[in-house]
């Protein structure tokens, strides 16, 4: 029942599949509910009906917990009954699950102040974390998160590099035509970001013909820096498509090669069998002669 139950929760039958879909479902209305929550005309006319939903949502949530710790062991990475399950509780994925529910826990447990209890209550959106675990499309970008963490590491380096310079660059510049705004680096470093990312918010901006002419300059650095990133990411998500598009048809090609030869060797067999019936009329004249 134990081993029944693990396949149920990965998803490796048909039950298992249903049974992940439904809370994907779940998850969504949870989130849903969430955001409808922080509509005082709608939560004060629902309040009954979200109260419900939510004790509901929290009891499927937590028998989900405990039997995915109850048949963790199943996992190659937790065989081990109480080492195995200890190192699944701090894992990602089981601790995802624990916040989805921890909020609504928490407040009977520890006696909170109401107003921290409603600011606890926010964190269910932990819920989406979850619907990683049964969604393959995040599954593969999660993937290539981890796969090409090294590349996008080298980026975010690169960019904070760029920031402090262009900051420095432009503290020296404009600090003296605007010793308010561009008071000292770490305020420059509020525009240089807003310029790079190119969202241009206007609060601050250089007046200086110089600090123009470097600001033009920074912000098409800024479009061109924050555009590797996004690279690497749909390389990463391209590749792996095609991986699996490759696994895919090269599993068919050895269902077929596989089939192929069954038949071979049934035609053989019957050949064998033919020839066998061949030898045995062929002893039995001999034996009449």
């Amino acid at each position: 029942m134990k081993k029944q139950i693990f396949e149920i929760l990965e998803a490796k039958s048909t039950i298992g599949k249903i049974f992940n879909i439904l809370l994907m479902v779940l998850i969504s209305l949870n989130v849903i509910a969430v955001i409808l929550e922080t509509v005082e005309s709608i939560c004060f006319k629902y309040s009954v009906l979200f109260g419900r939903f939510e004790i509901f949502s929290v009891i499927i949530f937590s028998i989900e917990y405990l039997l995915r710790l109850w048949t963790c062991i199943y996992h190659k990475k937790h065989q081990s009954p109480i080492t195995g399950r200890i190192k699944y509780i701090l894992g990602p994925l089981a601790l995802i699950d624990l916040f989805a529910i921890l909020p609504f826990y928490l407040p009977m447990i520890i006696p909170l102040d109401l107003r921290f209890i409603r600011i606890i209550r926010i964190f269910r959106i932990f819920r989406l974390f979850k619907m990683g675990r049964y969604s393959t499309s995040l599954k593969t970008l999660n993937n290539v998160l981890v796969e090409k963490k090294e590349q996008l590491l080298l980026v975010i380096f690169v960019i904070l590099i760029l920031l402090i310079i262009v900051s420095s660059v432009m503290y020296l510049v404009e600090k003296e035509a605007q010793p308010e705004v561009f008071s000292s680096i770490p305020a420059t470093m509020w525009w240089a970001v807003i310029t790079l990312t190119t969202v241009g918010y206007g609060d601050i901006y250089p007046i200086t013909p110089l600090g123009k002419f470097l600001g033009a300059i920074i912000a098409f650095l800024g479009i061109g820096m924050f555009a590797i990133p996004a690279g690497i990411l749909s390389s990463g998500l391209v590749e792996a498509i095609q991986g699996k598009n490759r696994i895919s048809s090269k599993a068919k090609r050895l269902s077929k090669n596989e089939i192929e030869e069954l038949l071979k060797d049934k035609q053989s067999i019957k050949e064998l069998k033919e020839e066998l019936k061949i030898k045995i009329k062929e002893l039995e004249s001999l034996e009449k002669e």
